[in-house]
């Protein structure tokens, strides 16, 4: 396809709402909204032919959808040591459910609740950092003999020192990672054993915003999931519940 501008593009969605129902032109695959949606533009994956595209996205997901998708990984401050594996996995970690000699630190948190095991995410606008926290009041039961391992091994206190990042670099992280972009919702049905998708709402979104980031963390939206064994760290990774997407950023514009 031809180099084409915003308007050209917003005059396409339109058009492919305006069909209505639409039968999925990749079943099996779980991006076969989005890859539908590619096929009726046709364009290759996530490739928009209109100027300066490396400052767009066009991103399609299915209507009501909560199921979380991966924003970007970074590793928490201070870097030099390598906090999660050298800290959190042998002080505050528990025996690998599937490998034997192993050890595992896995959780997903956020700042809206305290984890089973007293983890929290705290959001520290004066320090300008955004903290991991934990309470060993608030760990369920059932953790108790692991809650006195962490007891025997570094005591009950908060963290010390606490992970964390730094305002400044989650702006510049999720910056380049949550860029511009045309946002398509589509609704879905099944009939006779084939899916199809409605594409409905298309939103342009523009400007991260970082206090959405926030408070999407601290409203419970936005987690923080650690993944670390003994011999693997699988990077800590910040998710989102995909429809909570448009509260990242400061301008959002409703394409009728």
């Amino acid at each position: 396809m031809d180099l084409f501008s915003k308007e050209q593009l917003i005059k396409k969605l339109r058009e492919i709402k305006s069909k209505g129902w639409i039968c999925n032109a990749r079943p099996g695959n779980a991006g076969g909204v989005g890859n539908t949606l590619e096929d009726l533009l046709g364009i290759q994956e996530n490739n928009l032919p209109i100027p300066n595209a490396a400052e767009w996205e066009l991103k399609c997901q299915r209507k009501n959808t909560t199921s979380l998708t991966t924003l970007f990984h970074m590793e928490p401050s201070p870097r030099a040591i390598r906090f999660v594996p050298n800290i959190l996995l042998p002080k505050y970690g528990w025996k690998h459910q599937t490998i034997n000699d192993e050890m595992s630190f896995r959780q997903t948190i956020t700042g809206s609740s305290r984890s089973d095991r007293g983890f929290k995410v705290v959001v520290d606008r004066i320090a300008q950092k955004v903290l991991i926290s934990f309470d060993s009041k608030a760990v369920d039961q059932r953790h108790s003999e692991w809650l006195k391992m962490v007891e025997q091994r570094v005591g009950l206190k908060e963290l010390n020192p606490q992970p964390y990042w730094g305002f400044d670099d989650l702006f510049h992280k999720a910056g380049t990672k949550l860029l511009n972009c045309f946002y398509i919702r589509a609704e879905t049905k099944r009939e006779k054993g084939k899916e199809y998708f409605w594409y409905k709402d298309i939103l342009i979104l523009q400007k991260f915003s970082l206090e959405g980031f926030l408070k999407g963390i601290e409203n419970g939206f936005i987690y923080i999931d650690f993944d670390v064994r003994t011999k693997h760290n699988h990077g800590t990774k910040f998710r989102l519940k995909q429809d909570k997407l448009p509260e990242l950023y400061e301008n959002i514009t409703y394409i009728e």
